[in-house]
């Protein structure tokens, strides 16, 4: 049983389609009336169905009060990091502080390189994520002496002027499933965002991929405890339990705490572009963090950890 002791977030995960170009704006609105702490998009840049995640994050910023908002995941390759750094920090301070980062190292090759990016392996775009994230912090580091300069393989800065400083810490969380990208996140980042429909055994195979975040985190003189786990799920509300998150809320409330309290997940975002569902999920999200506090509070678990 892993508990890395973080506090509970719970956000919806939103499809920015464009049409209507309102619909995915309106769904962030209801997710922050419904008190949750995060409205999530895809970002795609090549799918000509949606709309551009971070033009759609920023009227989304305007129209809400409370809930932060990420994208999951920003697609690198197609966004250069000194200016994507800029861009959430500018968007940052708009918000009053509402703004995470998803990240994520590419995978659809095929339309990225039809939108200009430029065709990466694997152990590529995961080299040149790192160097992204280096450069994010270089630049949101305004008080920092000295030139911002990353020489890096693939992204590259030489005396990049720093700032703005963003309006809190904002959180790199890194959207990975496989070893070398896991540890990566835990060397570099400051969380994980990963799917739960792309693992095939379910939520047991977190235990394994917790530990490659944790192992790069170690060798890297990080605490494993400063990386929050956060995972997309999917489910359905029904009259009868059918199965893990398809059933009624009370059980979406004891399966949740379950894979919080047995994995270390402390974010749960559902994917739903449904008003209801989202109001229901809302509430199970009250249920489980009394579950998680009150098995805290038994097991004398220093809760409340708060890093992004």
């Amino acid at each position: 049983m892993t508990d890395y002791g973080h506090d509970l977030l719970f956000g919806t995960f939103i499809t920015p389609t464009n049409n209507p170009p309102m619909h995915a704006v309106e769904m962030a609105v209801v997710s922050d009336r419904a008190g949750l702490d995060l409205a999530t998009f895809q970002d795609h840049p090549y799918q000509p169905g949606f709309l551009d995640t971070w033009t759609l994050m920023s009227y989304a910023a305007a129209r809400t009060e409370n809930i932060s908002l990420s994208a999951n995941v920003l697609n690198l390759p197609l966004r250069q990091p000194a200016v994507l750094a800029r861009s959430a920090a500018s968007l940052d301070l708009l918000s009053g502080g509402r703004v995470e980062l998803g990240i994520g190292a590419g995978g659809f090759w095929d339309p990225i390189v039809a939108m200009g990016g430029t065709r990466l392996t694997p152990g590529e775009s995961i080299e040149a994520l790192e160097e992204a994230i280096e450069i994010i912090r270089g630049i949101w580091a305004a008080d920092a002496p000295g030139r911002l300069v990353v020489d890096g393989s693939f992204h590259r800065v030489d005396g990049a002027k720093r700032g703005p400083k963003p309006a809190h810490d904002i959180g790199i969380w890194v959207g990975a499933l496989k070893p070398r990208i896991l540890r990566m996140t835990g060397r570099a980042a400051d969380g994980w965002m990963p799917s739960l429909a792309y693992l095939p055994g379910g939520p047991r195979d977190l235990t394994a991929m917790n530990a490659h975040i944790d192992d790069g985190a170690t060798r890297a003189g990080r605490d494993p405890r400063d990386i929050r786990r956060l995972l997309n799920v999917a489910g359905r509300f029904t009259a009868a339990g059918q199965g893990l998150l398809v059933g009624p809320a009370n059980q979406w409330i004891d399966q949740l705490t379950g894979i919080a309290l047995e994995y270390g997940t402390s974010g749960f975002i559902l994917v739903t572009d449904d008003a209801r569902t989202t109001e229901l999920f809302a509430e199970v999200a009250a249920g489980v963090r009394e579950n998680v506090a009150r098995e805290r509070s038994a097991r004398g678990v220093s809760a409340g950890r708060t890093p992004a």
